[in-house]
């Protein structure tokens, strides 16, 4: 029987319907220019669920975590362009004349300007799903999964922690 569980007889449980999610790991190229031979380092992760009305991204915009795990980038560039993308997740329209324009389109439009192929110092790895039943929390479980990582303390900027008590999620990786 869908929906029930150990309850009284006669009392249904229906379970608390799931949201579906798209996500992507944004990582930092120190040296685009050199192509595949240069390892990335994650550096934020951005949520977009579209039935939730939900888009937002976690970064990490400390320059001394950034120093410390992408040797040779420009951290001004890259503080920039994360700026610039957390503005368009947010929708803030006067962050910069460029990101204008773009901070004003609907949720989904946004993301996929966020998650499009790019030859630069930020770029994105491929879009996966999940599902979930609060995206908050799942951007702070990915961000912590992803770029945090297990053993390495959180960087002092970013938005990070584990999910909300009692939240539920998965994901497609």
């Amino acid at each position: 029987m869908c929906g029930r569980s150990g309850a009284a007889a006669g009392a249904a449980v229906i379970a608390p319907a799931m949201i579906a999610y798209d996500y992507a790991v944004l990582r930092a190229v120190p040296h685009p220019q050199l192509g595949a031979a240069v390892r990335s380092v994650a550096v934020g992760v951005v949520v977009h669920a579209r039935t939730a009305g939900f888009l937002d991204l976690a970064v990490a915009d400390d320059a001394g975590w950034l120093a410390a795990r992408v040797a040779g980038v420009d951290l001004e560039l890259l503080g920039r362009y994360l700026r610039a993308c957390r503005a368009v997740c947010r929708g803030e329209a006067g962050a910069a004349p460029w990101v204008h324009a773009v901070a004003l389109a609907p949720t989904s439009e946004r993301f996929h300007w966020i998650t499009a192929p790019r030859s630069d110092v930020l770029q994105c790895a491929p879009v996966h799903g999940g599902l979930c039943d609060e995206p908050a929390a799942a951007l702070a479980r990915l961000f912590a999964l992803y770029v945090v990582g297990a053993d390495a303390p959180a960087p002092g900027g970013a938005a990070s922690g584990g999910p909300a008590p009692g939240s539920r999620s998965t994901t497609t990786v």
